[in-house]
């Protein structure tokens, strides 16, 4: 049977476990120059209804690396910026393709687009989650402190898709997680209700110095999401006293480190003297998009 990919939770401990290690096999052969062409002759549709950088490049280079091809698709270009139903895409690209990654605006679109694909689906972004970034974000962190439990990582900022991801994965990694976001900008209270009935750890603070006490690592991303521009204004100021810089990092566990999926607005959500110093593990978070992608994409895709 085929296997999805739109939700952190759509794999398990063990699954998680396996990518991780096929993740960082997966690095060092790259590094050393040996070849893994685990997916030679097969091809994965990259269908993008949302601006990209990251997700773009490092799964194209991805299924290259793996000895496959990588199809860019603009979703004005195709039949579906004309109305073309999603159900109708589905089908098609199951008879040309091996898999298919949608970033989109709206996640049912993307369950409506698995729902009706005979091959494997991966959410490259929705409103509601963004699990290949914790993909990263977990291989990152494991990376860095040798294992993800019994760490404290802290959110501070929009309760956004990567937010929902991260609470959902503390069910997976072991991690407790500490949420501030500012007023009107929570993550849904379901979501934590979800991920402590299943076992995480999860729970929110008043404010950005409480959720980082004691925290091995904070999490930011930016205040106006694809999609949130006509609300800019309106952001800055309710997210203001939000920005993760030195004064905040010093209530954190003195080994702290700072995650941002990126794009990253300096003096914004963070400033540039965190997200270019010594305690930010950003630029190794966005090259293990690459690495984790790939494991992922041989986990689903491989025969």
């Amino acid at each position: 049977m085929k296997k999805d990919f739109l939700s952190i939770l759509d794999i398990t401990k063990t699954e998680l476990g396996e990518i991780l290690s096929d993740a960082e096999r997966l690095k060092r052969q790259k590094r050393a120059g040996v070849p893994h062409e685990l997916l030679r002759g097969m091809s994965l549709a990259m269908i993008f209804e949302k601006s990209s950088t990251r997700t773009h490049i490092s799964f194209e280079v991805g299924m290259h690396e793996l000895g496959g091809h990588a199809l860019f698709l603009n979703a004005k270009d195709l039949q579906i910026g004309r109305g073309e139903e999603i159900r109708d895409t589905a089908r098609v690209a199951s008879r040309y393709v091996s898999g298919v990654m949608i970033r989109a605006y709206r996640h049912s679109t993307i369950e409506e687009l698995a729902a009706n694909a005979t091959i494997p689906v991966i959410n490259g972004l929705s409103d509601r989650e963004h699990p290949c970034q914790l993909l990263a974000d977990i291989l990152t962190i494991r990376e860095h402190f040798g294992d993800t439990r019994d760490l404290t990582v802290a959110w501070v900022g929009d309760g956004n898709n990567v937010c929902t991801s991260l609470i959902l994965s503390s069910v997976l990694t072991g991690m407790a997680v500490t949420v501030a976001s500012p007023k009107g900008y929570e993550v849904a209270p379901e979501t934590i209700q979800r991920a402590c009935k299943l076992g995480g750890t999860v729970k929110t603070a008043p404010s950005p110095a409480e959720a980082v006490k004691d925290a091995h690592v904070i999490v930011t991303d930016t205040w106006v999401s694809m999609g949130d521009e006509t609300e800019r204004e309106k952001r800055l100021a309710a997210f203001h006293g939000f920005t993760v810089n030195d004064q905040l990092l010093r209530h954190a566990a003195p080994d702290v480190r700072v995650l941002h999926c990126l794009p990253a607005h300096r003096g914004e959500e963070i400033t540039g003297g965190v997200l270019d110093g010594p305690q930010s593990l950003v630029w190794d978070e966005a090259e293990n998009r690459l690495h984790a992608q790939k494991a992922l994409l041989v986990k689903l895709l491989k025969k």
